[in-house]
């Protein structure tokens, strides 16, 4: 018996962050597709082929060896012994130099434009990647700004490339009456800790602020590479006691802690798409990001957009928003109307119809 279509699921793991939580949101409106479900997870009402649970972020730098020799050498088997035609995989990984069929989807290029010499994912996007999206049949990425990203690095053809907006939940995120379990008003952080998330700076615009009432609470899972600067520089600017290291929320929580937030400083230099931007929006919460890539495409006129470099118009930012209650009321009517025009019912649709198209 024949397996048209194969998705891919080693990436995932039970502390999903941006890419697990995509792939995990769009399986459903594959459904009608029959596909067949790699993956260490089980899924109710999926034909499901059983793959080892130890290949994914939760292993750090093992996890990920593990799972690309397993793509390059498994995967090509797994292929044949299914009888498959077309592999959906939601990270930019698939088998070279064989005659697999795949689709990926590529979120950004964040490893070439912030390069790190030691890093192995800067190698990987700079080496293999270009392969992977030149033997692709089709390539499915999160915005207008990661398609022009792939157009500009790797020399991609546009027309090979389909911007899917990814969506959100809208059972978990909508506005919460419940309070969070924080004294002070706070501005929030979400996200990895990542240098060029910039949190350096929502940390370094917290110290400009005059009023020492307010805090930064800080939600993602610490990170023993940046987690320590972080906090010796909070120390050395004598706002320690003003963050709030919260580190992974489970699901039910965030929206709680994302609703109680004076507003979400979200000062990336770089994001793909920006999940944290559209959680925050669909509870109402204002947000505070960047005038650069997707975050424009994402908010429209749902948020103050400032320049990422700029820690005194970060500082002003948030100081407008908690003085002017009238602003916070307007930011967050227009972020709930704006959150309406995603959904992960929107993106499931969208990828299913290109899928189609392969099969």
């Amino acid at each position: 018996m024949s397996n048209p279509l194969l998705i891919n699921l080693a990436v995932l793991f039970d502390k999903p962050t941006g890419i697990a939580t995509y792939a995990q949101n769009i399986i459903n409106s594959l459904n009608s597709l029959n596909p067949t479900l790699l993956s260490a997870q089980s899924f109710e009402g999926f034909k499901q082929y059983a793959i080892a649970d130890d290949m994914t972020p939760a292993q750090g730098s093992k996890g990920h060896l593990k799972r690309l020799l397993w793509t390059q050498f498994q995967l090509p088997k797994i292929y044949r012994e299914l009888k498959a035609d077309l592999i959906y995989s939601p990270i930019p990984e698939a088998p070279l130099y064989n005659q697999s069929r795949y689709i990926v989807m590529c979120h950004d290029i964040i490893p070439l434009r912030f390069p790190c010499r030691t890093s192995p994912l800067t190698n990987y996007f700079r080496y293999v990647v270009p392969q992977i999206l030149q033997q692709a049949e089709h390539i499915i990425c999160n915005s207008q700004a990661t398609a022009e990203d792939l157009v500009n690095y790797y020399g991609i053809v546009a027309q090979k490339i389909t911007p899917v907006l990814l969506g959100y939940d809208e059972a978990n995120f909508y506005p919460r009456e419940q309070i969070a379990d924080l004294k002070q008003p706070y501005f929030l952080y979400l996200g990895r800790q990542d240098p060029y998330k910039n949190l350096s700076g929502a940390i370094k615009a917290l110290a400009a602020m005059t009023n020492r009432d307010y805090h930064l609470a800080i939600a993602g899972s610490t990170d023993p590479r940046f987690t320590p600067r972080l906090q010796q520089q909070a120390e050395e600017l004598g706002i320690a006691s003003q963050i709030k290291w919260l580190n992974y929320l489970s699901y039910q929580e965030l929206p709680i802690v994302i609703s109680n937030a004076v507003a979400l400083v979200f000062p990336t230099f770089w994001e793909g798409f920006g999940l944290p931007v559209l959680e925050a929006m669909a509870c109402g919460t204002p947000v505070i990001t960047s005038n650069l890539a997707s975050l424009p495409e994402i908010t429209g006129n749902a948020a103050v957009l400032i320049n990422p470099h700029n820690t005194a118009a970060i500082t002003s930012a948030m100081l407008n928003i908690a003085q002017d209650q009238e602003m916070r009321s307007q930011l967050s009517q227009l972020s709930l109307q704006q959150a309406q025009k995603f959904s992960w019912a929107k993106t499931g649709r969208e990828t299913k119809q290109i899928l189609e198209k392969y099969l």
